[in-house]
């Protein structure tokens, strides 16, 4: 399940783009936990952040059985 961010309009309106790299803590029910921004651009990152929070995963599974995991991943904030 994957939320898009919402663009902050104060971002909209200075032409702010780019991309947010984010480290997530995947939890054994697929809920995202824990979150760190490695890649940062100010007007970005809540908005980054909170649609990531909201993201829901499969399980990983060793050896059959539910782990937690950290990934990497990046929210890309494009104008149109």
């Amino acid at each position: 399940y994957n939320v898009s961010p919402i663009y902050p309009p104060d971002a909209q309106s200075s032409r702010v783009q780019g991309v947010v790299i984010i480290e997530a803590r995947i939890e054994r029910d697929g809920s995202v936990s824990e979150t760190r921004i490695l890649r940062s651009i100010p007007m970005l990152d809540d908005a980054a952040v909170d649609a990531v929070r909201q993201w829901k995963f499969t399980p990983t599974l060793l050896n059959g059985v539910a782990v937690p995991v950290i990934m990497t991943t990046t929210v890309n904030f494009v104008l149109q």
